[in-house]
């Protein structure tokens, strides 16, 4: 089963990230702003994995002593996912 979600990002130059994910797989993740490479690069990262392995890997990396980061935000949004 296929599912997109757009999850809205809290604390982190990147202002949301789209993600579509079919039975469990990561096959699409995108940014809206933040740091272009870096963003595109965790997308590219985190194709093919399964949400739970992306969530191991990427929930809690801080940016600059914010609390969160974009890759964090990445794991927030696959867990709000999960969780529907």
């Amino acid at each position: 089963m296929r599912k997109k979600i757009t999850y809205a990002c809290a604390g982190t130059c990147s202002t949301q990230v789209e993600i579509e994910l079919e039975d469990g797989i990561i096959r699409h993740a995108a940014f809206t702003g933040g740091c272009h490479g870096n963003t595109q690069g965790i997308a590219a990262l985190v194709r093919g994995l399964r949400a739970e392995e992306a969530i191991a890997r990427l929930k809690g990396i801080d940016c600059r002593g914010r609390g969160t980061s974009c890759p964090d935000q990445l794991a927030r949004a696959l867990e709000e996912a999960q969780s529907e």
